[in-house]
C-alpha cells in the first residue's frame, strides 16, 4: 500500500511539474489535512506551503490539503480558489454561511480521503512539523494521536486559568475526561473517521467524540506560537457557549445537580419546620421577623430557578435536535 502511496503520488508531481496541467485526484491517499478557516487571508496561502514542505521533504507521500472557508467575509474563499487551481493537492469547500469552527472540521472529515486526516487550525499557532511527529506516532499503531498543548506565547493569565477552569468544569461536570491543553490539532486513522462520519449532531463538540468513540491514542506535546495574523475567533461568549455545549452534548450531570440541589434544600426546609414547630409549641418563643423569610424564599427561589433554567437548556437542544436539520451548507466547491 505504501508503494503504491508513493508511486502514485510521484506520478502526480511528474505530471504537475512537467506537463503544467492540474492532475487528477491520486489513486491512493494517506493523508488529509483539513484546515478550517474564517477571515484568514493572510495565513492561507503561508500555511499551505509550510504543510506542503514538510510532507513532500520529510514524509514524503501522498496528500492532499482541504480547506473549509467558514462563511469568511474578506477574500480567504478568492485564495482558496486560486490555490486550487495552481496546486492539485488542495481542495476546497465554502460554507454558505458561518456555522463555526466545529462544524467546519466536521466537513473536513466527511469529505477527506486520506488513510489518515489531519486538522489543523488557519492561525499558524499550531506547527506544521509536528505533522511528522504524528505521523510516526501512526504509523507505530496509534489511531489518534493528539497534540497537547502546555502553553501558548504571548497568553496572558486571564486566558491561562479561565482555559484550565473549562478543563477541570468539563471533567467534573461530563462523562468524558480531557487532558488540560488538548486542542482539535489531532490526527485520526481512517477507522476513527469513519464512525465519526457517522455522528451528525447539532450540537457538536468534536474533541469529546474523539474521546468517546476510543481507539489507541497517543498524546504529543507541544508549545503553540503566537497567532501569525489577524486576530482570535473565539469570544468570552463563544467560549462560554463551547463549554456549555461540551458538558452537555457528553453528560446530564447537570441535571442530577439540580436534582441533588433539590434535596439539599428540601432537607434544609424539613429541619427548619421542626425547628418552627418546636419553637412555636414548646418553646413559646416565636419572634415575628422577615430575614429568615426572606432568605428561604429567595434561596429556594433561586435554586428553583437554575434547576429550570437546566432543564430549559437539555429541552432546547433536544428541541433543535429532533429537527434533522443539516449542521453545515456547502454552497461552492474548488477541487
Amino acid at each position: 500500500m505504501k508503494n503504491l502511496c508513493l508511486a502514485s503520488y510521484s506520478l502526480s508531481l511528474f505530471l504537475k511539474r512537467n506537463v503544467f496541467i492540474k492532475t487528477p485526484l491520486t489513486l491512493f491517499m494517506e493523508i488529509s489535512v483539513i484546515v478550517p478557516a474564517y477571515n484568514e487571508k493572510e495565513n492561507i496561502e503561508k500555511l499551505f506551503f509550510a504543510i506542503k514542505n514538510v510532507i513532500e521533504n520529510q514524509i514524503k507521500t501522498s496528500f492532499e490539503v482541504i480547506f473549509i472557508d467558514d462563511g469568511s467575509t474578506d477574500d480567504s474563499w478568492q485564495l482558496i480558489e486560486r490555490l486550487a487551481d495552481e496546486q492539485s493537492e488542495v481542495k476546497g469547500f465554502r460554507f454558505s454561511k458561518n456555522f463555526g469552527h466545529q462544524y467546519a472540521l466536521k466537513a473536513g472529515i466527511d469529505y477527506a480521503l486520506g488513510d489518515a486526516v489531519i486538522s489543523i487550525d488557519a492561525d499558524f499557532q499550531q506547527p506544521p512539523e509536528l505533522i511528522v511527529k504524528m505521523y510516526k506516532e501512526w504509523k507505530n499503531g496509534n489511531q489518534i494521536v493528539y497534540a497537547l498543548r502546555k502553553k501558548t506565547k504571548g497568553t496572558g493569565i486571564l486566558k491561562k486559568l479561565s482555559s484550565a477552569l473549562f478543563y477541570k468544569i468539563m471533567n467534573i461536570l461530563s462523562d468524558v475526561k480531557l487532558e488540560n491543553g488538548a486542542s482539535d490539532f489531532r490526527l485520526l486513522d481512517r477507522k476513527v473517521v469513519d464512525e465519526l462520519k457517522k455522528m451528525n449532531e447539532y450540537y457538536l463538540f468534536i474533541r469529546g467524540l474523539v474521546k468517546w468513540v476510543g481507539y489507541k491514542t497517543k498524546s504529543i506535546e507541544y508549545v503553540a506560537e503566537k497567532r501569525y495574523s489577524g486576530k482570535t475567533k473565539y469570544s468570552a461568549k463563544k467560549m462560554f457557549s463551547f463549554a456549555q455545549t461540551g458538558i452537555m452534548s457528553f453528560s446530564i450531570k447537570p441535571l442530577r445537580l439540580a436534582t441533588f440541589f433539590g434535596f439539599l434544600i428540601s432537607l434544609f426546609a424539613f429541619a427548619y419546620i421542626v425547628y418552627a414547630l418546636f419553637a412555636k409549641f414548646i418553646f413559646h418563643n416565636v419572634l415575628e421577623g422577615w430575614t429568615s423569610i426572606l432568605i428561604s424564599v429567595l434561596l429556594i427561589g433561586g435554586i428553583q430557578l437554575i434547576t429550570i433554567g437546566i432543564i430549559g437548556e437539555y429541552i432546547g437542544k433536544l428541541f433543535l435536535e429532533v429537527k434533522k436539520r443539516p449542521t453545515y451548507i456547502i454552497s461552492d466547491k474548488k477541487e
